[in-house]
């Protein structure tokens, strides 16, 4: 099986040493030095598994290019990359789809054990280990067996790593979850990112799930540990 990824990078040279090693890691390498070029490349390859995207790059920029493959995939994996550290440029990445960001610069190592990490990732969610049945809180019901998540019997458009956030949740509804176990559950215990990855993930999934984001009560926040998945009655948390 070919391991297909997307490289959007405009300075050639950083393009190519990402080129070189993840060939020499066992990918097959898709570049564009342009945000166009990166949209093209993808609606017209099938079966691209990962996407690098640098955000400041001429035409369409990463943040959009990330966008844009949301829309037509759940299942792909997004990296940003970028020189940019703040929070708010990380939460733009986030709230457009992406799964992880990595900061300019980066070792060799630490770029491949975050494609490889993810690569994992989006290989499970594409090939669900046996699962079936549903788990069931209040209005919201995760079918196991397609993976997906219903809120009032609608769907709730999740990216793979809500996903599995929601299944760690719910399958531990009223228990208190740490960062760290969080962490090492959904990202795996040789991710090579920050913990705070775990922050933004959960921001971004209460803005989908919460009727109030600015006042969760349905992923809570335990301060100074991690979070709780509040377990929902029939009655709560009508539309």
């Amino acid at each position: 099986m070919q391991k297909r990824l997307l490289i959007l990078e405009d300075e050639a040279s950083l393009r190519e040493f990402m080129v070189i090693n993840l060939r020499k890691a066992g990918y097959t390498v898709y570049e564009a030095d342009n945000g166009d070029t990166a949209i093209e490349i993808f609606l017209r390859t099938p079966g691209i598994d990962i996407a690098i995207l640098d955000i400041m790059v001429p035409g369409a920029d990463g943040n959009e290019v990330c966008r844009r493959i949301r829309e037509r995939s759940r299942t792909c994996g997004i990296i940003m990359l970028s020189a940019l550290s703040k929070e708010t440029d990380k939460m733009t990445g986030f709230a457009g789809g992406a799964d992880d960001y990595v900061t300019k610069p980066f070792s060799t190592s630490e770029l491949l054990a975050r494609v490889d990490v993810l690569y994992r990732r989006v290989l499970a969610t594409k090939n669900p280990a046996g699962e079936t049945g549903e788990i069931i809180s209040g209005p919201f019901t995760l079918d196991l067996r397609t993976r997906s998540l219903y809120k009032n019997g609608k769907p709730v458009e999740l990216t793979q790593v809500e996903l599995l956030l929601i299944k760690y949740f719910m399958e531990n509804m009223g228990t208190a979850l740490s960062r760290e176990d969080i962490l090492n559950t959904v990202w795996g215990k040789d991710y090579y990112g920050e913990l705070k990855i775990v922050d933004v993930n959960i921001r971004r999934l209460r803005v989908k799930i919460e009727n109030d984001p600015a006042d969760p009560q349905i992923i809570t926040t335990i301060w100074g540990y991690g979070y709780k998945w509040v377990e929902q009655n029939e009655q709560s948390d009508q539309d």
